[in-house]
């Protein structure tokens, strides 16, 4: 029985991958995440990858898909944009940067399955305050100013680094909602924004890793990487052109519901 489901499985390995790669790409794309949160999930669950190949090749994913999404999002959130908010992504690049080489240097020896729970408990605390704690339509206002601000940012940054490092995911989840409530971007900006602070910390980890024997499950599965790479891409691409007549009353709820999907399936994560 488990050879013939293995069988299965190697025959249609990699359309799952385009297709699954695809739909996360998406969602990358149109709200500024790395999408790793849906995709862990099903590189353990669907793909069989031991836990700590996934968060490798998670990270993989999640890098291209950010690295993607940042530019086709351009339309709708221009360079500009991004640049006039430089001040919140140095602040939290200050904290996020040492938190991923910490995290992915723990994430190589640490069972991790009660920060998965911790985790998850975090993503439903942050979706209920982004449903009924923040309107997009009200004003903006930001919680702290001047140094508390700038030490509260680095400190967000430094544990959504740890969390990124030590799932394989981009932090867009914990991020977006970061930047909407500590600084009161708007929904979408922090979408775009939450992408350039995710890149190098990103990068960072994937240094990191890269020291680790577990990182030779890429070049084991390169046709596997390769497809759901630019199955990825074109799928940035789609979320990326959806940004522009989305809604942003709708994007804050689709997080919500993001966040809250994720955090079931990392709760059951084993």
């Amino acid at each position: 029985m488990a050879g013939r489901f293995k069988d299965l499985m190697s025959r249609h390995r990699l359309p799952a991958a385009f297709a699954s790669g695809a739909l996360v790409g998406t969602l990358g794309g149109l709200i500024g995440l790395g999408g790793a949160e849906f995709r862990l999930p099903i590189l353990i669950g669907l793909f069989r990858f031991a836990a700590l190949e996934s968060v490798i090749l998670n990270k993989a994913m999640s890098l291209v898909v950010v690295a993607s999404a940042l530019p086709f999002r351009a339309t709708t959130v221009p360079w500009a944009a991004i640049g006039d908010h430089w001040s919140e992504i140095a602040n939290l690049l200050c904290g996020s940067l040492l938190g991923a080489w910490l995290g992915a240097g723990w994430a190589t020896r640490l069972r991790t399955q009660t920060l998965y729970r911790v985790i998850a408990l975090l993503l439903l605390a942050i979706a209920a305050v982004l449903l009924f704690a923040h309107d997009p339509m009200a004003g903006r206002e930001q919680p702290f100013n001047g140094v508390l601000q700038a030490v509260a940012g680095a400190g967000a940054g430094f544990i959504i680094g740890i969390v990124a490092a030590l799932l394989g995911v981009a932090g867009g989840e914990l991020l977006i909602p970061t930047l909407v409530l500590l600084f009161g971007t708007d929904i979408k900006v922090a979408g775009s924004l939450s992408l350039a602070v995710s890149l190098p910390t990103m990068i960072a980890a994937f240094t990191r890793y890269s020291r680790d024997q577990s990182f030779a499950v890429l070049g084991r599965n390169r046709s596997f990487v390769l497809a759901m790479a630019v199955v990825s891409i074109v799928g940035t691409f789609i979320g990326g052109q959806l940004l522009g007549i989305v809604p942003s009353q709708i994007l804050l709820p689709l997080l919500a519901a993001i966040l809250f999907i994720s955090a079931v399936k990392i709760w059951r994560h084993q």
